[in-house]
């Protein structure tokens, strides 16, 4: 067999057996396991289950009300049409009455502290520590999402923090971080808390930053923005296709959020988990490079990481590192500076490199920054502006 057959029955095989697979939430009451960051603050020890106590969630921002006790959410370019008593695709914004309602505001289920390399956000104050938050729910169903467990999950079904966003803000603080960031899952599901944070962390001097798929309408996003300092993207692929029978997405939405960072001059990094077989295809990432030097710029630092079998996809192998090596050929042939490699501890390309004169200025192992030589955001070697936050 060649190996287009080879990379057509493979692919084929994938999206058939992920068709039939079916997956019981394991995550339910009573099961702590999988959920972090249980901090020593009264609020976050209670571990209540919020959701008993506040049934009736926090009015939601960005919809519209139609006939008979039907609203159209319009927060994500899904723009579901939910009827009373019902929820959206993403599980967690409801109908009660005539008003939707997000049924995750101060919920948080997953709340710890991590490195900002693990976001990636290489350009971001380099070696850092955030304070990372979720909520279960998301506006995607990527077959191969590492954090399953949460973000395919309902209100209800995982224990829950009950924190406000007053309560993550002191906790950030106490904690000694210089960030608060939305990740895990999908942030724009859980918008108005994560508005809330973001606003209150700004006016304390916290800095803050969303981990996205950046699936979300535009007109949140611009009200968003002022209160963010830095955006990681996931673009998961450059054709509809994946989008449509991996992520249940479309590309397009994705594109124009990026575009509207850029037009709005927020920093943002991009991330391209490349999957084999799905969106491996040298002349897509070719495609996609080229779109991204031309519509966002040289300086768009972009991660190509490296995808492991999980969830829906574990009959797929991991990633080749030539296949990742190639694609940073592909992206530094576009045009694009700041290429890196994730997923992949120890390669060279975890590391940022100059430019200009190619000296390595900050030295990374997967998370960890060993050292850096930037000094004020400039190449200590030979003086060169490097694109970020510093």
């Amino acid at each position: 067999m060649d190996n287009s057959s080879r990379r057509e029955f493979l692919k084929k095989a994938v999206l058939g057996s992920t068709a039939m697979f079916s997956v019981g939430f394991l995550l339910l009451k009573g099961n702590e396991d999988f959920i972090s960051g249980l901090f020593s603050s009264p609020s976050a020890t209670s571990f209540l289950n919020s959701y008993k106590n506040n049934p009736s969630g926090k009015e939601a921002m960005f919809y519209q009300k139609l006939a008979n006790n039907v609203v159209s959410c319009q927060l994500c370019p899904h723009r579901c049409t939910i009827a009373e008593s019902e929820s959206g695709f993403c599980r967690v914004r409801k109908n009660n009455s005539g008003k939707l309602y997000s049924m995750v505001y101060g919920r948080p289920c997953t709340v710890d502290i991590g490195p900002i390399e693990k976001a990636p956000l290489y350009h971001f104050i380099p070696g850092h520590r955030r304070l990372c938050l979720a909520t279960v729910g998301c506006n995607l169903r990527c077959k191969y999402c590492h954090n399953w467990q949460i973000s395919q999950s309902s209100p209800g079904q995982l224990r829950e923090h009950d924190m406000s966003a007053e309560d993550i803000v002191n906790e950030a603080i106490r904690r000694g971080v210089k960030s608060v960031s939305f990740t895990y899952t999908e942030p724009t599901i859980f918008y108005e808390y994560m508005y809330d944070i973001s606003r209150i962390a700004k006016r304390r001097g916290l800095k803050t930053s969303i981990v996205s798929n950046g699936f979300i309408n535009s007109e949140p996003l611009r009200k968003l923005i002022p209160y963010l300092d830095a955006v990681k993207i996931d673009l998961k692929a450059f054709n509809e296709n994946f989008y449509r029978d991996i992520s249940s997405a479309r590309l397009k939405p994705v594109l124009e959020t990026l575009k509207v960072l850029k037009e709005e001059n927020k920093f943002f990094e991009m991330v391209n988990l490349i999957v084999p077989t799905l969106n491996d295809d040298s002349d897509e990432i070719r495609n996609m490079c080229e779109w991204i030097n031309k519509s966002l710029g040289s300086n768009t630092p972009i991660h190509f990481s490296r995808f492991s079998p999980t969830y829906k996809l574990t009959n797929l192998p991991s990633t080749p590192v030539s296949t990742l090596e190639e694609a940073v050929k592909i992206a530094f042939a576009a045009g694009l500076k700041y290429v890196y490699i994730g997923n992949v501890p120890g390669h060279k390309h975890n590391s940022t490199y100059c430019p200009e004169c190619r000296e390595r200025l900050i030295h990374r192992t997967h998370f960890s920054v060993l050292s850096n030589n930037l000094q004020n955001g400039n190449c200590q070697f030979c003086g060169y502006r490097i694109h970020g936050i510093w």
